[in-house]
């Protein structure tokens, strides 16, 4: 029976540097071998094998370099030996649901999720800190990862408050950057196939953010970097910035559906304006149609974004105009039927219709000639089933934050991002009936991600998933921006901190959502899970204290922590998601756990003796038997459990001889 111990493959997170050079020796055997310090990659045959023809490594190259990016790239590599710790109590509908909020500095959680969800994630957002100058909550000081967020959390002493990132440091860049890389890094590898990641992000470090994502997705990835539109700001002593930007990349746009549309919410409101100006404006369209374009600016607050370019009115209704041209489309001469005028085609683009298709479109209203040779197609909101989704979009100021304010009670976050927004993010870049959909945000901030979800889920009964990510960064009651947050958190009889804000928004935003569509059946609950050490005690000797090392080290399982605290992490290292349905079971007075069905079959009791190895291995055969798992499955039992090595020894053997090959022991 092999036991696990801190050092094990089991115990840790995925092994992406091993991983990534199993990947080349399995394409490329000549390009890897053995060196003093184990696998080593001859640059030299790489470079013969993509006709590289250059001479050094050191010749200037395009992209994006700055001072610690190696070590950031490595960072993000180095397999993490932390856990996940499950919290029933502070979750909601823990048998059922399959949703999750991790509380944790994002880079160790999103190493800790390589094994169970890599190339699972459909959809992430993320809202990550900008770079403004201020305290950095995350900083470049990973070389404990865990010791690190212990501190930053407050449950280890020694860990100070992280420095103001000043524009005259000399590394206001730098620092965001390598905060940046190694988390985009570990993001990729989450996303499916047709996978896609929304950042949001300001003027500060877009143009570095985006010379970033072309090296981690590809710059043949980007999909759009979008414009979001909110309030003017009057500090400014030029031009008042009045927009934010999503970067929008796939991890492999072939494999994204070619055409993202968004469902025609909000039309009725339009429509109805646009017949009253009819009415009032008879057939002056021109005066209609501006008339509409001030109710569009007059309804800024209500309006659906898609609609705003639907902003002309004739005859027919409202209509928006297009170019009736595209790449690939049909290559010939077009001529109007009214004069025999050659239609001008733009080089490389070919027409949307035929010469028959377009004399009828002509006959009926639905081309406007801009000039005697170039033309525009009429798209009618009323006759449209969805939308393409526009590059600009926009959020009213404030209606986030007093729609949070109402949900909440009171004032708790500054600007949250606008939920509304971000559900149409969703309904962009998933599918409804998409069953095994992740959405995950590991920047989870107020929520909105979740918010944005569940609200989609419940507009379409879809079954969408959401991850959440946050560090339970503490709140300051002195600081003037969080000391309502923090008295927040005293009046929930919470500690103070961003997690605690995060889980009580979702609770809320799940209520409000159930009590509004009766109707909706769909999962509104999810799990707490924290980060933490490893369940299983490192083992880490000093000289001056050998002797009680030793005596720790003879359980080397951590004496706080529970067989829910143990059964998550064997989900987290043997790769299984982590809301898999649990069974239980009695035999001979042990409680077996099975986890998805039997792919893992656990027995924690703290004492297996020598004449109960028979009879418990025959239950656990005979369950196995019953749950007929897909695949392999382990068996993990507590290493001190058993009296002695011949129970241990017997108990590995049976299963073994009935098809259990894989025996653990903790």
């Amino acid at each position: 029976m092999q036991k696990i111990e801190a050092a094990s493959p089991e115990a840790q997170s995925a092994n992406l540097v091993a991983d990534n050079v199993a990947q080349l020796k399995a394409l490329f055997p000549e390009l890897v071998s053995e060196g003093p310090n184990g696998p080593a990659v001859n640059l030299d045959v790489l470079k013969a094998l993509v006709g590289d023809a250059t001479v050094t490594d050191a010749e200037e190259k395009y992209g994006l370099n700055w001072h610690g990016k190696r070590a950031a790239r490595q960072l993000a590599l180095t397999p993490s030996t932390g856990t996940l710790r499950p919290c029933p109590d502070e979750s909601v509908d823990w048998d059922t649901t399959k949703n999750l909020m991790i509380e944790g500095d994002n880079l160790e959680v999103l190493k800790l999720l390589q094994k169970s969800y890599a190339g699972k994630v459909k959809l992430i957002y993320i809202d990550p800190p900008y770079n403004t100058g201020k305290d950095f909550v995350y900083p470049d000081r990973f070389q404990d990862s865990i010791t690190n967020y212990l501190e930053l959390t407050g449950q280890r002493e020694g860990g100070a408050r992280i420095s103001s990132n000043s524009e005259t440091s000399g590394r206001f860049h730098t620092d965001w950057l390598n905060m940046m890389f190694p988390r985009l890094k570990l993001a990729r590898d989450l996303l499916r196939a047709d996978g896609t990641v929304f950042i949001s992000i300001d003027d500060k470090e877009v143009a570095n953010l985006r010379c970033l994502c072309d090296e981690v997705f590809g710059a043949e990835n980007l999909v759009a970097q979008m414009v979001w539109e909110g309030a003017n700001k009057n500090d400014a002593k030029q031009i008042g910035t009045c927009h934010e930007y999503v970067l929008v990349y796939a991890r492999n746009r072939d494999a994204v559906p070619r055409v993202w549309g968004l469902k025609k919410d909000g039309v009725e409101p339009v429509l109805k304006e646009a017949k009253r100006l009819r009415e009032i404006h008879g057939s002056d369209f021109d005066a209609a149609s501006e008339a509409l374009a001030g109710w569009f600016r007059a309804m800024k607050a209500t309006e659906s974004f898609a609609h705003r370019r639907y902003r002309f009115i004739d005859a027919r209704g409202v209509y928006k105009e297009e170019n009736p041209t595209a790449p690939g489309g049909r290559k010939f001469q077009l001529i109007d039927p009214r004069n025999g005028n050659k239609i001008r085609l733009r080089e490389g683009r070919g027409w949307a219709f035929d010469q028959d298709q377009f004399n009828k479109l002509v006959e009926e209203g639905r081309i406007t000639f801009v000039t005697d040779t170039s033309i525009m197609l009429r798209l009618y909101l009323h006759e449209t089933d969805s939308m393409t989704p526009p590059s600009v979009f926009y959020q009213p100021a404030r209606s986030a934050s007093e729609r949070l304010s109402k949900l909440m009670g009171q004032e708790v976050f500054d600007f949250p991002k606008d939920e509304l927004v971000l559900q149409k993010f969703v309904e962009m870049a998933t599918s409804k009936d998409d069953h095994d959909c992740i959405v995950m945000d590991f920047f989870a901030g107020s929520g909105t991600t979740a918010h944005a979800v569940l609200l989609q889920n419940a507009t379409d009964s879809g079954q969408r998933r959401f991850v959440l990510v946050q560090l339970p960064e503490p709140l300051d009651p002195s600081s003037s921006e969080q000391r309502d947050a923090a008295a927040y958190c005293d009046k929930l009889g919470k500690p103070r901190n961003i997690a605690e804000l995060t889980k009580e928004r979702v609770r809320r935003a799940a209520g409000a959502i159930g009590a509004d569509n009766p109707l909706f059946g769909g999962d509104c609950g999810f799990r707490v899970l924290k980060l933490d050490s490893s369940n299983i005690r490192a083992w880490n000797p000093t000289s001056e204290a050998m002797k009680e090392t030793l005596f720790n080290h003879a359980e080397h399982l951590l004496s706080d922590r529970t067989d829910d605290d143990l059964l998550t992490e064997l989900m987290l290292k043997l790769g299984l998601d982590l809301c898999v349905p649990t069974q239980t079971r009695s035999v001979v007075g042990k409680q077996l756990r099975s986890i998805a069905g039997g792919v893992l079959i656990a027995c924690l009791d703290r004492q297996v003796q020598l004449q109960e190895v028979e009879s418990l291995a025959q239950g656990i055969i005979a369950w196995h038997k019953e749950l007929a798992p897909v695949g392999d499955t382990t068996c993990v039992f507590r290493d001190s459990a058993f009296a002695d090595d011949v129970a241990k020894t017997n108990m590995a053997a049976i299963l073994e001889q009935n098809g259990i090959a894989n025996v653990r022991s903790l």
